[in-house]
């Protein structure tokens, strides 16, 4: 297999241009604005929103994969066989293959697509607007290309590199986190709106102070509770809340909250993994099924 550098992909291939892979596409775009992006999908509205982004947009899978240097494969889990029924299994030789497709392991993956160098990444919703934490993982014959996914994924923010065992616990934090933290930005809000602040004030207000906090933290690398304690004040406002937040087993909560996310990361990912290697066994006693 050549080695790769970014200059020499002169095209990437999106496999599902959904949320995720339309956030992949316009970060990609935007960083890369000369790379040759195909994006495919099963919908119209799918692909008229691929063409917007500017690639070029097909439900061909097997062309998509056949023409591209790169390619993501952000489609739903269990519509991964269906994707391998539809690619010719020489297509995906010498092929950078990165998934976002939750669960699917790396050894399922290298089994599956024939001769590629495959990759695990797990983005968040912030991709949307480039702020996203993207963990990555890669098979064991992945060192070479390692700084062209890194390259590519930074288009969408920041980028960690973590051992495959890790993504569950990841998707758990990182992936569900967002969701976790605007839970927790209503139930400020809202406690604002009970002592008389209006609604788009105290949101606007908890959005900065959110910012704000976590460039402090970023900038100045110390312990959240050294940050805490510089501004709570005896017998201030501050202490007032922060004991009302240990009454309430608030901490403990977000815990366990991240705890249980990553367990059900965890038991998805395994339901996953097992029916695509029941379906990769079915494919291999029935040839016929796939594309030769």
């Amino acid at each position: 297999m050549k080695s790769k550098r970014l200059n020499e992909i002169n095209s990437l291939a999106v496999i599902g241009a959904g949320k995720i892979g339309s956030a992949i596409i316009k970060a990609v775009r935007k960083c890369y604005s000369d790379l040759t992006i195909i994006a495919t999908g099963r919908r119209e509205k799918t692909l008229v929103q691929a063409r917007e982004l500017g690639a070029i947009a097909t439900r061909d899978n097997n062309e998509a994969v056949k023409k591209s240097d790169f390619i993501v494969l952000s489609v739903k889990p269990y519509h991964f066989p269906v994707v391998l029924r539809q690619v010719e299994r020489s297509a995906w030789r010498d092929k950078i293959i990165l998934s976002v497709m939750a669960g699917v392991k790396l050894s399922t993956l290298r089994e599956a697509l024939n001769g590629a160098v495959v990759y695990r990444a797990m983005p968040n919703i912030n991709a949307l607007v480039g702020y996203s934490a993207t963990a990555i993982t890669a098979d064991s014959n992945g060192e070479e290309y390692k700084g062209i996914v890194e390259r590519l994924l930074s288009c969408m923010g920041t980028v960690y590199w973590v051992p495959e065992e890790i993504l569950d616990v990841w998707t758990g934090l990182a992936g569900s986190g967002p969701a976790f933290l605007a839970e927790i930005i209503d139930a400020l809000v809202l406690g604002a709106v009970a002592v008389g602040m209006p609604r788009d004030l105290a949101y606007n207000a908890i959005l900065d102070v959110l910012e704000g906090t976590a460039k402090l933290l970023k900038n100045r690398r110390i312990h959240p509770v050294e940050m805490r304690d510089e501004v709570t004040t005896p017998a201030g406002t501050t202490i007032k809340g922060l004991m009302m937040l240990e009454s309430e087993g608030v901490k403990a909560a977000l815990m366990k909250t991240v705890e249980a996310a990553s367990i059900r990361a965890t038991e998805i990912g395994e339901k996953i993994d097992k029916a695509i290697q029941r379906e990769l066994r079915k494919m291999g006693e029935n040839p016929e099924l796939m594309v030769r």
